[in-house]
């Protein structure tokens, strides 16, 4: 469990905080994951896909010009 202590009544950071934390432990994003069932097929093709992606991004990063 996730706690963010509260301090001198700052609600607001702390709910700043508490978003901050959760992002990094990847729950927004794990949520989306799993809200609708996809085929392991489809799996496959998306990370083919996001590789591929990455792979680009870093060649393009890497260039010397």
């Amino acid at each position: 469990m996730t706690r963010v202590p509260v301090k001198n009544g700052g609600l607001d950071v702390a709910l700043k905080r508490f978003k901050q934390k959760l992002a990094r432990d990847g729950v927004p994003s794990e949520k989306r994951k799993r809200e609708f069932y996809s085929k392991p097929g489809i799996k496959r093709r998306e990370a083919k896909k996001a590789g591929i992606k990455n792979a680009q991004k870093r060649n393009r990063a890497n260039r010397d010009y």
